[in-house]
């Protein structure tokens, strides 16, 4: 590896995927706070399929361990407010700001744009619902749209869950907690804290990218977008090429101080929206890892399983994990545990009590193992 100073590092695969792993706190020594572990990471990924338990749990769980609980991350998010939702992700309250930076310019979009106009009578009567009720659910809020929203997919004349969104993603409204899966809505100022600065959108930006770098460790400066939040990281951290790998990365100096460093390693069970793999296109890079996530295709295709879980042993991803978990049954069932590459019976034995492990921090009484 070249130094710092140089016009670009030079990394093996090696080093590339040890950066990667320390980056998303996945080594030996587990971190031992949420909110300091989601302020590292940026973010939690909600998303409502529990085959096994929601992935913002599940992540939460494969970097503290079985000391986390669910009970943890909602009162983060509604008690002590240290954690927001916004856009379907959990994060630090200490990054709001960020996240309000040219918010009032919002939505990007004609269309979305014009229906606001057309609906204004509607936005302020929400408001001044929430202002005078609230916190309140979607359902407990009168649909007073003086044009439907129109679309082909889910969100098609949903008008009062329509504007809700728009008008958190303006920085007026936030979810305030969940009951269940659903969501209960409040002023933003009565979620967020007083006083919050707000930085311009370039330099908002720029934090971002370079949070996102410091969580990823190493990342593209320009891609294609993905869904939920972005990969890439513009031109924030040190230029770098790794070996066998086409075209130019971006790299967390701070990284470069341990690169050359064994990597204290562990086999971890991570979900399939976990940041270590979301970006496929660097999991194959980096890792060799083939992965997607099964559980839209027909029973008859999927190679993996409906929700398989990506297994990490130290600074490679070998396998996945086909497992569900049968509360009723007080099971978890394996229906296979897929190798990716040539394991030996020390890192079987690993995946094996990573999975015993998830069934315990599950209350499950057994592993059914096909």
């Amino acid at each position: 590896m070249t130094g710092p100073g140089s016009k670009v590092l030079r990394l093996t695969r090696a080093q590339a995927r040890r950066i990667a792993v320390r980056a998303q706190l996945l080594e030996a020594e587990r971190p031992t706070d949420l909110v300091a572990t989601v302020r590292h990471l940026t973010l939690l990924q909600l998303d409502p399929t529990a085959a096994i338990a929601p992935s913002a749990d599940l992540v939460a769980w494969s970097r503290l361990g079985s000391t986390y609980r669910p009970a943890q991350l909602r009162g983060a998010l509604e008690v002590d407010r240290t954690l927001f939702e916004h856009n379907a992700l959990v994060r630090p309250m200490s990054d709001v700001g960020l996240y309000l930076a040219g918010a009032a310019d919002w939505p990007p979009w004609e269309k979305a744009r014009r229906w606001l106009a057309d609906n204004d009578r509607f936005r302020h009567d929400v408001l001044d619902r929430l202002g005078e009720a609230g916190p309140l659910t979607s359902r407990e809020i009168p649909d007073t749209a003086a044009v439907p929203w129109s679309s082909t997919g889910w969100t098609h004349q949903r008008n009062v869950t329509q504007m809700l969104e728009f008008l958190m993603m303006r920085g007026e409204v936030a979810v305030s907690g969940r009951v269940g899966r659903e969501r209960v809505w409040d002023l933003a100022a009565r979620v967020y804290p007083p006083g919050v600065e707000v930085p311009s959108v370039d330099a908002a930006e720029r934090v971002k990218n370079e949070r996102r770098l410091r969580s990823l460790g190493i990342a593209r400066a320009t891609g294609t977008a993905t869904p939920v939040e972005p990969s890439i990281v513009g031109d924030v951290g040190e230029r770098a090429v790794v070996e066998g790998v086409p075209g130019e990365w971006r790299v967390d100096p701070g990284a470069l101080e341990t690169v050359d460093e064994e990597l204290a390693g562990r086999t971890a069970l991570l979900s399939p929206f976990d940041r270590l793999v979301h970006n496929r296109t660097r999991a194959l890079e980096l890792f060799d890892f083939d992965y997607t996530l099964e559980m839209y295709k027909p029973a008859a295709k999927r190679r993996w399983g409906y929700y398989a879980l990506p297994v990490l042993h130290h600074d490679r991803l070998v396998g996945k994990v086909d497992a569900r978990a049968d509360a009723k049954a007080g099971v978890l069932r394996v229906d296979a545990v897929h190798e990716d590459v040539p394991v030996g019976a020390a890192v079987r034995r690993a995946i094996h009590a990573e999975i015993e492990d998830l069934a315990a921090w599950l209350g499950l009484d057994r592993v059914d193992l096909a």
